[in-house]
């Protein structure tokens, strides 16, 4: 039968073959039902797992240059630490520069937690020191060991134990995407396979008679195979076009926006999704094709 099921016969068809499956129908209905709902999810969750990726990325590099000096000294003390914590990472290499954080810059970061109303005045609230690495970056190691020889309230954070954790989260959400669109595809192929059991059953009759003038399994298959893959690649299109719009009308990215308003397409993320369809329709082709040679052959 596999040979009877070439490309150039789905796509011209065969009207004889074709009246053997009803054109409308509750098969029909399932068939273009199916194949839009998925499709339509299909593209969330490609939305889901490139933005994660994105997401992944950014956190990497934007913490993977920076680093944070805090320092802990009694309020006399305070200045002249910076003031030495400063001469040390400029002449560190690998540094690019090293700013101290102000009043104001402190209050803003604390903000989110305590309120607008903290009185870092009247607190023991830690100098910060923002530092830029260059491409290759520091020696962590070596800077912690002058730091602690000429500033002891020093300490270093190179923002190893928040980036990990933040990177696998993003890889594991990306890993997610693309089991939802596995799992998808599988549901696609489930439904299909149901339709085209209940169409080839409704049939019987009319297969029997087929058979008893001479055609083979083939051909019967034939026409089912490719009915049953035009309307999912029909019900799929639909489906793409209409989460596409949806991905489409999301907010658009924004610095202070967080992860919901980065989830779309970008550049080439957007030719991907001329692919559901298709994969939809190679679903539809192989699933519909295994439940007609069972059938048969269980009408045989």
């Amino acid at each position: 039968m596999s040979k009877g099921l070439k490309l150039s016969t789905l796509i011209v068809g065969d009207a004889q073959a074709d009246r053997v499956v009803p054109p409308t129908g509750f098969t029909a209905r399932l068939t273009l039902f199916a194949a839009g709902a998925m499709a339509f999810l299909t593209v969330f969750a490609l939305a889901l797992s490139l933005a994660s990726g994105r997401l992944a990325t950014r956190w990497g590099e934007e913490l993977a240059q920076s680093s944070t000096l805090r320092i802990s000294a009694p309020a006399e003390q305070m200045a002249a630490q910076t003031a030495a914590a400063l001469t040390v990472l400029e002449s560190t290499p690998g540094i690019a520069t090293a700013r101290a954080l102000s009043v104001d810059e402190q209050r803003r970061l604390l903000v989110p937690w305590f309120g607008p109303d903290l009185p870092l005045d009247s607190l023991p609230v830690p100098q910060l020191i923002e530092i830029v690495e260059t491409e290759g970056g520091y020696d962590g190691a070596g800077l912690r060991l002058r730091l602690q020889a000429e500033v002891p309230g020093a300490v270093l954070d190179d923002h190893t134990r928040w980036r990990r954790p933040l990177e696998r989260a993003a890889g594991r959400l990306r890993l997610l995407g693309w089991v939802s669109i596995g799992l998808i595809g599988a549901a696609t192929a489930a439904m299909i396979t149901l339709a085209a059991n209940a169409a080839l059953a409704a049939n019987s009759q009319v297969i029997s008679v087929l058979r008893l003038i001479g055609a083979r399994d083939s051909y019967i298959a034939r026409a089912f195979v490719r009915r049953f893959t035009l309307r999912a690649l029909l019900g799929a299109a639909v489906g793409t076009a209409l989460g596409a719009l949806s991905v489409f009308l999301l907010p658009a990215t924004q610095e202070s926006g967080g992860f919901l308003t980065g989830l779309g397409f970008h550049g080439l993320g957007w030719a991907l999704l001329t692919l559901i369809p298709v994969l939809a329709a190679v679903v539809a082709y192989v699933a519909t094709g295994a439940a007609a040679r069972r059938t048969l052959g269980e009408l045989t």
